[in-house]
């Protein structure tokens, strides 16, 4: 299992080109259905694939939280996937995933692990509503491999967002709205249902409107049917886009790609673009400041999140209330 991620560094080399890998995994037989389904994970978010370590049970954690590891000195919460799904009740997990992402490290268990696949952003799509009922929302993306075997995605921003515990609302209560907010109109996408549920949040105290995609190939459709209407009553496009606000994973068009678009229209001149994501690695940040962004924030910090928006929505102005 340690060769499986050994070249994750040159992976790197990957983003900013519309194209991701991700392991294929299995949590067991659904027995709603009596299949065993393929899940993925992007590589990006993945440290280390390894036998399930001697598990701690930890008090008041949510039930499919199955208590902590100790690796390497850390304690790490460790997450029973097929718990959580709800699937593959009776199986094993003598696997473990070991991820990082949102600055947060956890164990998930799972079946077992099958391989590594590349392939381009496009080729992942938005999951049918079927599918969406049937996982209850925790599916963000699904392919289909050549042998027609179903692979998805699963939404573990917000895996990690149920498991972990803090006050939303002592959050969003801190954020307080802006001078002039109402003549804002940000644009933001984000396949995570967790994720834009913040970010609606966060948009909602500042006081400010928007406009939501659950990916990059429809908030670029977006906001060039908002450029043709800026066009069409003779104003810039800033005056109906102030600022955009992007993930980086999504399906069809990754936030690289969106930027890379936006930046190289002259129509979106003067508008900014935050990246928004769980991949806060340098690297990523790098990448994002390489196709043109104005600036990377965390995803989950709700408060970082308001006060860079509100700085550069004040600095396109130069300080001046809005549109």
């Amino acid at each position: 299992m340690s060769d499986l991620l050994k070249n994750i560094d040159a992976r790197t080399r990957l983003a900013g080109t519309n194209k991701l890998e991700i392991l294929l995994f299995t949590l067991g037989v659904d027995e709603r259905t009596g299949r065993r389904e393929t899940f993925g994970i992007n590589v990006f978010k993945v440290r280390e694939v390894m036998r399930t370590p001697t598990i701690t049970a930890a008090p008041e954690m949510p039930s499919s939280v199955k208590g902590m590891v100790s690796l390497r000195g850390e304690l790490v919460p460790v997450v029973d996937l097929a718990s959580y799904v709800g699937i593959g009740g009776g199986t094993p997990r003598e696997i473990m995933i070991v991820t990082e992402y949102n600055g947060h490290t956890q164990g998930f268990l799972v079946e077992g692990v099958d391989t590594i696949l590349r392939l381009d952003w496009s080729q992942m799509r938005v999951p049918p509503g079927m599918l969406v009922a049937k996982m209850g929302g925790l599916v963000t993306a699904v392919t289909e491999l050549a042998d027609k075997k179903l692979v998805m995605m699963l939404d573990v921003e917000r895996v990690l967002s149920e498991t972990t515990h803090y006050d939303d609302e002592l959050i969003f209560r801190e954020i307080s709205a802006i001078p002039g907010g109402e003549n804002y109109t940000i644009f933001f996408a984000d396949d995570s249902s967790v994720a834009r549920r913040q970010i609606c949040q966060t948009l909602d105290a500042m006081g400010v409107r928007y406009v939501s995609a659950v990916n990059g190939r429809q908030a670029w459709d977006e906001l060039k049917k908002a450029a043709a209407h800026a066009q069409s009553v003779g104003r810039p496009t800033r005056d109906l886009v102030s600022l955009v606000l992007t993930d980086v994973e999504m399906p069809e068009m990754d936030g690289y790609i969106l930027t890379k678009h936006i930046k190289s229209d002259r129509r979106f001149e003067g508008v900014p673009v935050i990246m928004h994501s769980s991949l806060s690695g340098m690297s990523n940040q790098q990448l994002g400041l390489s196709v043109g962004v104005d600036e990377y924030v965390s995803k989950f910090e709700p408060q970082r999140l308001a006060q860079t928006l509100s700085r550069l929505l004040a600095r396109r102005d130069g300080g001046a209330d809005g549109n």
